[in-house]
């Protein structure tokens, strides 16, 4: 089981997750809300550094996939996560302009409508990630809510979508394994539930690195 954790702010974070076990680092570029953004500057900071083997994931909020190419490449991550939906075609030209980067579209699971997005973007793109988001909202959640959502949904979603899934929203050390179980994913992401004042806990990052092993 895979872990990524999200809203890495520095690379004392970053190396503190790795040293836990984690195989993948969320950056977290401008959003229209949600914590964990950091800064351009910091994003290349922190992909520079991270080692050979590492999944580097610019979360980016754009659309419009020019502008995704040109954040993925002044970054120098190796994976765009894609917060919101994409016009149709999108997802091939951003293909084409940044082939060697991996494409992630994040689904926000909040009710059957989710799976009929999450089939239609599958064949496009390398990953998904379910989250707890809601674009709908006046001010748009378009991830780090800190909440859960309908687990037998995102089942339903990894066993029909024939692409590698994450799970994010809401996990923390006491649900995780629940979660694993019930959903099956290739992996599970998390950003508020091994945080304390918004800064990356060891204590809590080993309780939920306990948790998935178990």
């Amino acid at each position: 089981m895979k872990v990524k954790i999200c809203c890495i702010a520095s690379v004392a974070e970053a190396e503190l997750a790795l040293a836990q076990g984690a195989a993948a680092l969320g950056l977290v570029s401008a959003m229209p809300s949600g914590p964990g953004v950091i800064g351009d500057d910091r994003i290349r900071e922190i992909a520079a550094w991270a080692p050979a083997g590492v999944r580097t994931f610019l979360l980016t909020s754009r659309t419009d996939p020019r502008g995704i190419a040109a954040q993925v490449r002044d970054a120098g991550v190796n994976t765009v996560q894609i917060v919101d939906r994409l016009a149709p075609g999108a997802h091939a030209v951003l293909r084409a302009l940044v082939p060697r980067v991996r494409l992630v579209q994040v689904i926000h699971v909040r009710g059957p409508e989710s799976l009929d997005e999450a089939l239609e973007a599958a064949p496009r793109v390398d990953e998904l990630l379910l989250d707890s988001g809601n674009p709908a909202a006046a001010v748009r959640e378009l991830g780090g809510t800190g909440r859960t959502h309908d687990w037998a949904l995102s089942r339903e979603i990894v066993d029909r979508c024939g692409v590698p899934v994450w799970l994010a929203g809401g996990l923390n050390e006491t649900n995780v394994r629940a979660a694993i179980e019930e959903v099956r994913p290739q992996g599970v992401d998390l950003c508020s539930g091994v945080r304390v004042d918004g800064r990356l806990s060891e204590k809590r990052l080993a309780g939920f690195m306990r948790a998935v092993v178990t």
